[in-house]
């Protein structure tokens, strides 16, 4: 993240002393060349200097039932000064044998500290993951002691025998000379109703995850972390089709564009895009064998910019601020953590809501389809989905330094491509999926334009099945898997900009699974898949990382090719997995 003092110096000033701190390279073990276990080119978190103050919240925990496991928080005793960062480390591992891939939540006082799911083990692999999560903008809520759980659901029997087990903990780096505090928001409200925390389950696009919060009268800034992770029936909703074509393509229904839609007060505040997360029991289990999807094991949220409301919610009055999943068809797990900034100066912020076009703007995509039915009975064609819309919305707000009026713009699309080719021995989808969304953040001192930050979403998606059936009554199904997360992050003041950054992260992956006459898996080949991660930014800071799989192990790993002297070196303020950063956001 970008310190405290950034948006405070002159453009030349901050950058000079920011590149005084010096670089910390990535602290991510290499997977190794033949290992069969979990295998991924995903950064790890930056550190600062110094050394943390480590807080377990439990160790070596067994998920064999569907109980959450409880756990006790206190802040570090040794640490209780300012933090420059605070990280999440988690290690998860599964016994060999047959399980299902598990969703994975860790929990403080109804807040969710990671969100993610498990990998699923073989008959013979075992296999261990580590995932981090940078939560220093969740620093007020470590400040307190609290009752924090872990939920990983998982059935144990005669016939699904692998065991999760599971060590977490907090690492807390304080603030010092070469690690200045970070500029963190003083509140964090949890949107859930559980006083320890666990998901809502929206069913359909009227259900929503929502709270009714009184919050103080002086907020200056404020944004949502949202989560939305499909399950059940929306599972594959990336391969749906609209009802009226289900039956006839023999797929979901229900559509294929899926949003997540914030209001406050029952008034649209804001967007946020779901990404097609594929899990590791998803399409073919030997796709993520031995590399998971993009992000399948640690999701990132989507943080929405809720500063527009500052006055509105200063008012001292409960607000309902809530989160609901257009096109939801059975179910999505969600969550979200309101983040608050207050002016330390005023005891009463005032202001209101001038204009916000994302009223009445209903998320309909356009739908088409060139299905036709050859007199053979034979089934070909595409059905395709489209929605593109672009909303402003604009507030102000009376702080101690003067009226602030924010302006968040931004600009969606969807636009997915559903091919079938359907005949006595053929049954193959194509999809082909493309979500983004561009939005700026702006922030005027009366008429003058002071800060703003330019976000840029791209979530690419495409999946090729294809099922043939032999004359001896065997089939064979054949998937090839491409996924994509590129991000785009640009702050400016007073029109000069202070900090880029690009994120780029692919996932490709193919298998063939081959079933018997009587639909019993027999065997699979030509397991391969690839990913490459790369991240830079303004500073000079460069994470560039790959691999390749073959048969269920890695076939090879680079790191730092493609970076200035062959390595990977990055800022420790930087976030080269694409967490949110409120410090890149227009503010003090």
């Amino acid at each position: 993240m970008v310190p405290e003092g950034f948006v405070r110096f002159g453009a030349a000033t901050a950058l000079a002393a920011t590149l005084a701190l010096g670089f910390a390279a990535q602290a991510a073990a290499d997977p190794a060349v033949g290992s069969s276990n979990v295998a991924t080119a995903d950064p790890a978190v930056p550190r600062p200097p110094g050394q943390p103050c480590v807080v377990t919240l439990f160790t070596n925990v067994s998920f064999d039932d569907f109980n959450a496991r409880p756990y006790s928080y206190a802040p570090p005793g040794s640490c209780t000064g300012a933090w420059s960062k605070v990280v999440l480390e988690a290690d998860f591992s599964v016994t060999a044998g047959r399980q299902y891939d598990r969703t994975a939540t860790l929990w403080l006082g109804g807040v969710n500290l990671y969100f993610g799911t498990t990998q699923e083990p073989s008959a013979t692999v075992s296999p261990a993951w580590h995932v981090e999560r940078d939560l220093t903008d969740y620093a007020a809520l470590l400040r307190n002691a609290g009752q924090g759980q872990a939920i990983i659901g998982n059935l144990v029997n005669d016939t699904y025998t692998g065991v999760i087990h599971g060590t977490a903990r907090l690492l807390f780096y304080p603030a010092s000379a070469r690690a200045r505090a970070a500029d963190v928001p003083d509140a964090v409200y949890a949107l859930g109703s559980d006083p320890v925390g666990t998901t809502a389950t929206l069913n359909t696009p009227t259900d929503k995850l929502a709270r009714t919060l009184t919050l103080p009268t002086n907020v200056e800034r404020a944004y949502l972390d949202v989560f939305t992770q499909s399950q059940g029936g929306d599972e594959f909703w990336y391969t749906c089709v609209p009802d009226a074509y289900a039956a006839q393509v023999n797929e979901c229904g229900g559509g294929n564009f899926r949003e997540a839609e914030i209001s406050i007060d029952g008034q649209p505040a804001g967007v946020a895009p779901v990404y097609p997360w594929v899990y590791t029991g998803g399409i073919d289990p030997y796709l993520w064998r031995p590399t998971p999807g993009v992000q399948t094991l640690n999701f990132m949220p989507y943080r929405v910019d809720l500063t527009p409301f500052a006055g509105q919610l200063s008012d001292g009055a409960p607000h309902e601020v809530a989160v609901q999943v257009a096109g939801a068809n059975n179910n999505f797990a969600a969550t979200a953590a309101l983040l608050v900034y207050r002016d330390a100066h005023a005891k009463q912020v005032t202001g209101k809501i001038t204009r916000n076009t994302l009223v009445g703007q209903a998320a309909t995509p356009i739908i088409g389809s060139t299905l036709a039915t050859a007199s053979n009975g034979d089934l070909a064609g595409d059905i395709t989905t489209k929605l593109d819309r672009r909303f402003v919305i604009e507030g102000y707000a009376n702080t101690s330094h003067g009226r602030v009026t924010s302006t968040v713009t931004q600009e969606t699309g969807f636009d997915d491509t559903q091919t079938f080719t359907i005949n006595s021995s053929t049954y193959r989808q194509q999809t082909g999926q493309r979500t983004w969304s561009d939005s700026t953040s702006q922030s005027r001192l009366g008429n003058f334009l002071t800060v703003e930050r330019h976000q840029h979403f791209n979530y690419p998606f495409s999946l090729d099945y294809n099922q043939q059936l032999a004359s001896d009554g065997s089939t064979n199904a054949a998937s090839i898997v491409h996924q994509g997360y590129r991000q785009h992050d640009e702050l400016r003041l007073l029109g000069l900009t202070l900090y880029g950054a690009d994120v780029d992260n692919t996932v490709d992956s193919q298998d063939t699974l081959v079933f018997d006459a009587s639909g019993n898996l027999s065997s699979h080949s030509g397991q391969q898949s690839a990913q490459a991660f790369a991240f830079h930014d303004t500073l000079g800071g460069c994470y560039r990382a790959s691999l390749t799989t073959q048969a269920g192990a890695v076939a090879s790993y680079n790191a730092g090719k493609g970076c200035p002297d062959g390595s990977n070196r990055v800022s420790w303020f930087a976030h080269p997995d694409g967490s949110p950063d409120s410090s890149l956001l227009p503010g003090r």
